[in-house]
């Protein structure tokens, strides 16, 4: 899992500052944030394809673009980014666990729940707050009848559709 910093604000961070990079993905854009000192990454969001790229304005914002590159052209990229510490302290042991699923491998909700002694509906809840899908693979985790929901948007959408893009180019058996 990419190292976790501290960096605490009093607003939520996507409130305060506009994206420093949208840039393209396969499956539409992604949007970047990073701290004023540009020495963390606080976010990354799937963005649909209408938002306007907006090129990397700063070192780091640079160097996730580059590594997002990197992933696309290799599933097996592994990510190496400052990320900001975010969520509570059972949202970071999800997103630990997740961390641990290899390429191509899926788990569910169900078994982070019960190897953190928690509820899969707590676990899908945790997937859908990570700050930071792809580097922190929440694509990985389904349900146990399907893909599942994914970032609070169900079974349909834009999300979803970025879910089997991901899961697809990693090499994963799709259910």
């Amino acid at each position: 899992m990419p190292a976790l910093s501290t960096g605490a604000t009093a607003l939520p961070f996507a409130m305060q500052r506009p994206f420093d990079a949208i840039l393209p993905a396969p499956f539409g854009k992604v949007g970047i944030r990073v701290d004023d000192d540009g020495a963390l990454v606080h976010e990354i969001v799937y963005l649909p394809d209408s938002f306007a790229a907006i090129a990397p304005s700063g070192a780091l914002a640079q160097r996730v673009a580059a590594q997002l590159a990197a992933y696309y052209d290799d599933p097996d990229y592994r990510f190496d980014l400052p990320l900001a510490t975010r969520g509570t302290d059972f949202q970071r042991k999800v997103w630990h666990a997740i961390s641990a699923v290899p390429r191509g491998g899926l788990t569910t909700y169900g078994t982070i729940a019960k190897t953190l002694q928690s509820m899969p509906r707590a676990v899908g809840q945790a997937c859908g707050q990570n700050w930071f899908p792809i580097v922190i693979p929440c694509h990985r985790v389904v349900a146990a009848s399907g893909l599942g929901g994914f970032a609070h948007h169900g079974e349909e959408g834009f999300h979803l559709g970025v879910k089997r893009w991901l899961l697809r180019h990693e090499g994963a058996m799709l259910l």
